[in-house]
């Protein structure tokens, strides 16, 4: 926090950030600038009460336009904690059972996440290389409604790493990343989540950690250290790890074009732009079609940490897709599976022709 307090003094009161973010608009009375302000007159009686500490997205594009280096999504999740003290709570979304899934792996839960895995592809249970899942497994079961089998992402990431010689660790006793306790303000649930990770990944002797999801990515890289110290292994994102290793590998194409959705963890917070382009390019007679809103300057797919989907939300989701048409795309690859997931949703309720697909699916399917 002191950081924090730091650089609000340092705030130009230019609006860049106002001006960047998207969420300001969509809903007027939300100001970065203005939050900021309103924390300097009288924190706990204005923005400890206020909505409005629900509605950033954390998505950096305020904090990259800054001058002067102002970390708003660090700023504004540096309140959340005390909002939920004075009974601020957020929205959450699909009646809150993400939020459940993540109390309960805080605990002695068991569960299976491997059955999927060992009918995929091949996996170990000790070696270099240990394939972080995420919570593909839970929302596989939430999102049927939208034809959507999130697991699909997983074995598809398995099917690439198996090309590549890596049969990776995969551990029932992984847990989730934390990263939305972390955005919606729960510390205390967030540290626990990340030590018993840390445990399970160390136990299974893995030197290399490889994510398929970006927040658990981000997660990892920028907030576990704060939590736990040094991790211990080095930490890759999938996207980053194919790029390097699997272009020896022979891919046939339809040559349809395709254009790319940069989700805000994998680009503004860990600066990967190229690697999935990469990869996409790998695949013969890609026409890769750039959004207007592209790398540091793309748009987030709406929402975050499953609270606060709103008529906001939908907005900047249909309009994320309209721009992928305008593009010129027939289909819209993403490397996130929430953004998978939100983009999907909107589709559902437009008649945009644009498909969404994730991009491992994309490269199995030209392999």
């Amino acid at each position: 926090m002191q950081l924090t307090k730091q650089q609000i003094d340092y705030c130009m009161e230019c609006g860049v950030c106002t001006g960047s973010c998207p969420i300001s608009h969509e809903l007027p009375t939300f100001s970065p600038r203005q939050m900021i302000k309103r924390t300097l007159v009288d924190v706990e009686k204005d923005v400890l009460q206020s909505r409005d500490i629900w509605a950033c997205l954390s998505c950096s594009r305020c904090s990259d336009r800054c001058p002067v280096g102002i970390d708003f999504p660090e700023f504004i999740r540096s309140y959340r904690q005390k909002a939920i003290e004075v009974g601020n709570l957020p929205s959450e979304s699909h009646q809150g059972v993400f939020q459940t899934v993540s109390n309960i792996q805080a605990g002695g839960l068991q569960q299976d996440k491997t059955g999927w895995a060992k009918d995929a592809g091949k996996i170990s249970e000790k070696g270099d290389y240990f394939f972080f899942v995420g919570c593909a497994p839970y929302h596989n079961i939430v999102f049927q409604y939208l034809d959507l089998n999130m697991i699909d992402s997983a074995k598809d990431v398995l099917v690439l790493l198996n090309k590549l010689g890596v049969e990776p660790v995969v551990s029932n006793e992984e847990r989730c990343c934390g990263h939305d306790a972390f955005w919606s303000g729960k510390e205390e649930l967030f540290a626990t989540l990340a030590k018993k990770n840390v445990e399970v990944i160390k136990a299974s002797g893995a030197k290399t950690v490889i994510f398929l999801c970006p927040e658990g990515y981000s997660t990892f890289k920028e907030h576990y250290p704060q939590v736990v110290g040094e991790l211990g292994f080095d930490i890759v994102h999938i996207t980053e790890f194919l790029a390097d290793k699997l272009g020896d590998q022979q891919f046939t194409g339809s040559g349809e074009p395709v254009t790319f959705h940069d989700p805000c963890r994998l680009g503004r917070r860990c600066g990967m732009y190229e690697q999935p382009r990469d990869l996409i390019n790998l695949v013969p007679g890609t026409e890769l079609k750039e959004m207007a809103n592209n790398r540091e300057n793309a748009v987030c797919c709406g929402t975050t940490a499953w609270m606060e989907c709103s008529s906001c939300s939908k907005t900047m989701q249909i309009q994320r897709l309209q721009e992928a048409k305008e593009a010129g795309a027939k289909t819209l690859l993403t490397a996130c599976p929430k953004c998978q997931v939100h983009l999907t949703c909107a589709k559902s309720n437009t008649d945009i022709d644009v498909e969404v697909k994730d991009l491992y699916a994309y490269l199995v399917e030209n392999l």
